[in-house]
């Protein structure tokens, strides 16, 4: 049997986990989610896939972990998955006190500032993970993206086969903005600062005549903005927080120079 058909076994079944081959199994996806061998999810003929199984090895090693105490110069902890060791041979660049825990895989070229990012998770090279941001399980996080400070990238763990939140390569994710629950940013997006991203959020195209509404999916090269509009209730109206697709990136081969004239155009705050 592959080690797909030993986890997705011992997952419908947990006695299994006693079974030397099936921890094994276990083990070794685990280390190739960490080395980047294999994905929690990918892109295959341009549609994004989820490797669901991936996601069940993950659930099952939490199960099999033994909680164990270690020590970082002053900074004890306490916890059933270890910290991603080799960053230098990785080539990627962590300053203190950033977190990558292991069975996260991030591309050489990455940087992370005192930011995190969890287990599953796959962080592409060129990609910044500024001050207290953080990727969240099984976030897949392309190549070329800056998440701002204090950008909570949420994680989508269970049910095994749900969608992560995916952020595709070349976007802008501004000062504090949140996006869970399985959401999918497209290329070169850029999304201001302050926007909140829900399965369930009404994001608005209001750049034609008439609106468009997207849910769960912000178009490639959009610019988005946190908006509000407004709905009834009992008690009376109010509004109700949505993002705003208030303009367009220009194709450019010059990335850097496209993001900065998006910035300049539409005075989306960062």
């Amino acid at each position: 049997m592959t080690n797909r058909d030993l986890v997705e076994a011992a997952f419908a079944d947990r006695t299994r986990l006693e079974e030397p081959a099936v921890r094994g199994a276990i083990l070794v996806t685990i280390a190739e989610l960490d080395s980047g061998d294999v994905r929690v999810a990918e892109k295959r003929d341009g549609e994004w896939q989820v490797n669901a199984w991936v996601k069940q090895a993950i659930l099952l090693y939490f199960a099999i972990a033994e909680m164990k105490a270690w020590e970082a110069g002053p900074l004890a902890f306490h916890d059933k998955i270890p910290i991603k060791r080799d960053l230098a041979k990785a080539g990627v660049r962590v300053v203190p006190p950033g977190t990558i825990r292991y069975g996260a895989y991030v591309e050489p070229g990455a940087i992370l500032m005192p930011g995190y990012v969890n287990i599953g998770a796959w962080v592409g090279g060129g990609t910044m993970v500024d001050t207290w941001a953080t990727v969240g399980s099984c976030a897949q996080i392309g190549r070329n993206v800056h998440l701002s400070g204090g950008v909570g990238i949420g994680g989508v763990l269970e049910p095994p086969g749900a969608t992560p939140v995916i952020i595709e390569d070349g976007c802008f994710i501004g000062s504090r903005c949140i996006v869970v629950e399985g959401v999918r940013v497209e290329e070169e997006a850029v999304l201001g600062a302050n926007v909140v991203l829900t399965s369930s959020t009404q994001i608005i195209d209001v750049t034609g005549e008439q609106e468009v509404v997207h849910r769960g999916r912000v178009p490639a090269r959009s610019v988005v903005i946190p908006g509000t509009r407004p709905k009834r209730f009992p008690a009376g109206e109010y509004g109700v927080a949505c993002a705003l697709i208030i303009g367009r990136r220009s194709e450019s081969t010059d990335r850097k120079t496209s993001l900065n004239q998006a910035l300049r155009d539409f005075n989306v705050s960062v």
